[in-house]
């Protein structure tokens, strides 16, 4: 079969598997790995909120996927300098600058692996007929997910059998990169072979044409912040996730540190079950849920209950915090109760993207809308690492949930149409 011609299973799943592990290994495995490492929380959260930059400011470089080279090429490369940076972070954890060096080489994987998402999702756009596009919408998902569960949960679980069989927290966490490395260069070979080469796929515009896109690409933002009631669409996108931005970054060292200094002193395998494992299926199950739940009442009445399981369950930790479980069953039981509320509640925060962006614009209008979500989930994380090390896990798990008040104020001064997001022919 010619590469033109060739199904879409052979490269929409690792297409997609291949977008979702950087980004988990720059977001998640990285505060594993520095945890383990002997980093303070204060550090961690802060220099690792900062990673989250590419994703907020990456729909002001997207043109240049338009302007330079073809998509299928940009999948490829990116993929060959993500598994060159994943090479370059098992190269810098056993030197004595590990923290400064992989922390660098984690900032331009993160502009790798944003730059990859804006070309992959536009080659998937160009390289399927919008039939395919939407039977395929599920398989990629999937596989996204599958990517990030492999991450948080196989990979963290791996660096906690190595460091138990070799002793030494260095060497496992170099191997586990080292093998990451391997299989993106397999990954970009595999690309490289299989994708197909859409006609439509062109390898860059003309001087004129060049200029007309960044004319249109400066309107596409003007248009933006002509919505009606952008103010309280901005503060929404800001503020929904706001309680959670800060937890996320603290769950891992909570569940690591050590009982004496107010953890749940779990090890790294563990982890990788509960939180990496256990927690991010129940995730994916809730996003099913709220799909589905939106699918059959929309988006209006669906937002208050789909706000409190995504608030409510936080007291999860607060309850974890309190008592020190030591069963890894009942920890599990109780990450799983979180994330799945965190599922469910997310739901609503896409539909509520997905209305915004409506309009003849809305490819653009939803990239600047994710654009959003990441800074609201940089700035809050930056300081709750210090705020946790200040005030100790019990008071910080407090502060989540009042946190909440913020989002929950937002929540209430948005509008959404009574029927958005409603399958039709429901009652």
């Amino acid at each position: 079969m010619s590469a033109n011609h060739r199904s879409p299973w052979a490269w929409i799943p690792t297409l997609y598997f291949a977008q979702g592990i950087p980004y988990v290994v720059v977001m998640t495995l990285s505060v594993v790995m520095y945890k383990n490492l002997g980093i303070s929380n204060t550090d961690i959260a802060l220099y690792t909120s900062w990673l989250y930059l590419p994703w907020v400011i990456k729909p002001l470089w997207s043109p240049l996927a338009e302007l330079f080279g073809t998509k299928r090429r940009w999948v490829t490369v990116l993929q060959f300098f993500v598994g060159a940076a994943l090479a370059g972070v098992a190269l810098t954890i056993p030197t004595d600058k590990a923290f400064q060096l992989s922390l660098a080489v984690f900032w331009l994987m993160a502009f790798a692996s944003a730059s990859h998402d804006i070309a992959a999702d536009g080659y998937y756009m160009l390289a399927l007929p919008q039939h395919s596009q939407a039977a395929f919408v599920g398989v990629r998902s999937t596989f996204y997910r599958l990517a990030n569960i492999g991450g948080q949960g196989g990979l963290v679980y791996l660096a906690g059998e190595l460091t138990e069989r070799s002793g030494s927290v260095v060497q496992a966490w170099s191997l586990v990169f080292w093998l990451l490395g391997g299989l993106f260069v397999a990954l970009a070979v595999w690309h490289g072979l299989v994708l197909p080469r859409p006609a439509a796929d062109a390898r860059g515009v003309g001087g004129g044409a060049a200029r007309g896109l960044v004319a249109e690409f400066f309107a596409v933002f003007a248009s933006f912040f002509k919505k009606p009631g952008i103010a309280v669409i901005l503060g929404f996108l800001l503020l929904y996730r706001f309680p959670e931005a800060q937890l996320l970054k603290l769950a891992s060292p909570f569940l690591l540190d050590p009982v004496d200094k107010g953890g749940l002193g779990l090890s790294t395998k563990a982890v990788g079950i509960a939180y990496g494992t256990v927690g991010l299926t129940a995730l994916t199950l809730g996003g099913l849920a709220g799909g589905w739940v939106i699918s059959r009442i929309g988006l209006k009445r669906a937002l208050w209950p789909l706000v409190l399981a995504m608030h409510v369950p936080n007291v999860a930790f607060l309850v974890l915090a309190l008592t020190h479980p030591t069963h890894l069953a009942i920890i599990s039981a109780a990450l799983a109760v979180e994330q799945f509320g965190y599922g469910l509640g997310f739901t609503a925060y896409l539909m509520y993207m997905i209305h915004v962006a409506e309009g003849p614009q809305k490819t653009a209008h939803y990239a600047i809308c994710t654009g959003f979500m990441a800074l609201g989930m940089m700035i809050p994380g930056m300081w709750s690492g210090w705020l946790q090390d200040h005030i100790g896990y019990v008071p910080f798990f407090v502060w989540v949930l009042l946190a909440t008040v913020p989002s929950i104020v937002m929540a209430a001064l948005i509008r959404v149409p009574d029927d958005f997001g409603k399958k039709e022919g429901d009652a």
